[in-house]
């Protein structure tokens, strides 16, 4: 799967190899047909391996540390997608590519649309944690826009539009702008 995030990340969902994959992976073709039976297999498993590998590292918290207030836990959980690591630029990149991908290839959609909703969801629980008061439909709406924005400043980051250190400026700002918009 790591091999399948590399791939995509490098050279996009349409640029996707079988073969190049099986290379990257150092593993024949024929094992990779497999394990995914085709290439909508393989981009499906890669958006569920770049969605949990993006929920570890958005997670992690020192060992022996404090526990974090829920404020912090939703500045960690949309900031860390915002740091320079080979990692997260994959991830991404990776995540990106198959976003776009998905108004060429309908058989994504349905995966993409239900992995983003679980990041809306996961985002609008600690949202409501930070605002106990706030109601369903505005927890859910601050988060839809607060992953939204943190998609777009991911581009413009990647793409060079926008310096890393702005774009987690511009994210606190809007962290700062629901988080008061949910208050009763």
């Amino acid at each position: 799967m790591e091999a399948a995030a590399r791939v995509i990340a490098r050279r996009g969902v349409r640029g996707l190899r079988v073969e190049e994959l099986a290379a990257e992976a150092g593993v024949s073709t024929a094992l990779i047909y497999y394990h995914f039976k085709d290439r909508t297999g393989i981009l499906r498993q890669t958006l569920e391996f770049i969605s949990d590998r993006a929920e570890r590292y958005t997670r992690q918290r020192e060992a022996g540390g404090e526990p974090l207030s829920a404020r912090e836990e939703l500045e960690q959980a949309l900031l860390l997608e915002l740091q320079d690591t080979a990692e997260v630029r994959e991830n991404s990149i990776a995540w990106g590519e198959l976003r776009a991908s998905a108004v060429f290839e309908p058989d994504l959609r349905e995966d993409l649309a239900r992995a983003t909703l679980v990041w809306v969801q996961e985002i609008a629980e600690i949202l409501g944690r930070v605002q106990p008061m706030g109601s369903a439909v505005a927890l859910a709406g601050a988060a839809e826009r607060l992953t939204a924005l943190l998609e777009g400043l991911s581009v413009r980051w990647l793409s060079g539009c926008l310096p890393l250190d702005h774009a987690r400026a511009l994210l606190t700002t809007a962290i700062d702008a629901e988080v008061a918009r949910l208050r009763p």
